[in-house]
């Protein structure tokens, strides 16, 4: 087993490995004394929540379980109070430990609700999918949805460990194992050409979930995260280029109800959405956007807008992303093919052609 520090404030540790969320030693480590709430969803729960409890050290304090039901669309404030009543029935105080057992959903979930039960509580992420261990379950951002917006509440909240354990991709369905694959390709296009070039050699290993490809992806995409959260955690400058992609991505997410993409399929889109509009707007040469296209389609993964989907009603969603501000839109872009830029006050104008232009 691999272990990767992420230093950040207080610094905390993601253990990587097979079978890493069995291991007691770590649940000794890592578990404070008070009631401890499995958070999980109802998908996740039947396959890893009794392993998961098994490997639990005896505790001196409560432990129980929630399975909330699966998907975006439950990552809102109904789940978030659901998960606060579930504290307090176990009369949780503020020495409790919230472990999120999911992927993306339920780490931003849980996260928040240990965000903000009691101004804040021990969380410690176990994330069960590769979107999740490449990503979300890392840099301590937890979040909720609402109708206007994807994660318009949310709140910084750094967990006390990760255990990534890498056996638990072996169940994902293959639609969330390549909208994993989506958020492991983005660190390539922002700050890695190298590693854009091996997944794209490596596609047809990465799409047969050959170990020694996904062991790989797993540790570089978590080794950049890990740096850029170090040199910025609250996203007031560098970290904000990891979201590349997303302005679109929330806004194609929001637009549909949350129901009709993963949120790695939706990145994918944008992530190529982004390289048509830094082309059009002058700021990469011509022909990185079709480079973005060939690596995303290698791992199957979509890249145009699908029919019905208005592009002037996505335009209406963006603007109430949390990255614009008074002057406008506030994107991130490509200036090359493993470098990114924050580009300000994009024109609506041509951010609605590229969209329009990329509708199937």
């Amino acid at each position: 087993m691999k272990q990767v520090e992420v230093a950040v404030t207080p610094p905390y540790p993601v253990y990587i490995g097979r079978g890493v969320l069995e291991q007691r030693s770590l649940w000794q480590r890592h578990l404070a004394g008070g009631p401890v709430l499995v958070v999980s969803n109802e998908t996740i729960a039947p396959l890893y929540l009794a392993p998961l409890l098994s490997a639990l050290p005896e505790h001196p304090a409560p432990i129980d379980y929630l399975a909330l039901p699966d998907g975006e669309e439950h990552k809102n404030v109904l789940g978030w109070q659901r998960v606060i009543q579930a504290l307090v029935d176990l009369r949780a105080t503020r020495d409790a430990t919230i472990v999120a057992l999911g992927g993306g959903v339920i780490g931003d979930l849980a996260g928040f609700a240990a965000a903000t039960y009691m101004r804040g509580i021990r969380l410690i992420q176990v994330p069960t999918t590769l979107l999740a261990q490449v990503d979300a379950a890392l840099g301590g951002k937890t979040a909720i949805n609402l109708r206007a917006g994807k994660n318009l509440i949310g709140a910084f909240h750094q967990p006390a460990a990760v255990l990534a354990d890498l056996h638990v991709l072996a169940t994902l369905p293959e639609r969330e194992y390549r909208a994993g694959l989506a958020e492991a390709v983005k660190y390539g296009l922002i700050a890695d050409a190298e590693f854009a070039h091996w997944c794209l050699a490596h596609a047809p290993g990465l799409n047969a979930r050959l170990d020694g490809e996904i062991e790989y992806l797993v540790h570089k995409a978590v080794a950049h995260k890990a740096a850029i959260v170090t040199a910025d955690e609250k996203e007031i400058g560098e970290r904000a280029l990891l979201n590349l992609g997303h302005t679109f991505a929330h806004a194609l997410e929001t637009a549909t109800g949350y129901r009709h993409f993963l949120h790695g399929e939706a990145v994918a889109i944008g992530l190529y959405l982004a390289a048509r509009l830094s082309e059009r707007l002058g700021l990469v040469e011509a022909g990185a956007a079709q480079s973005v296209a060939e690596l995303l389609s290698a791992l199957a993964l979509p890249v145009h807008i699908p029919a019905g989907i208005s592009p002037a009603a996505l335009l209406e969603r963006m603007r109430l992303d949390k990255k614009a501000t008074v002057e406008g839109l506030r994107l991130v872009l490509l200036k090359a093919l493993g470098e990114a830029i924050i580009h300000n006050a994009v024109p609506e104008a041509d951010l609605l052609s590229v969209m329009e232009e990329a509708c199937l």
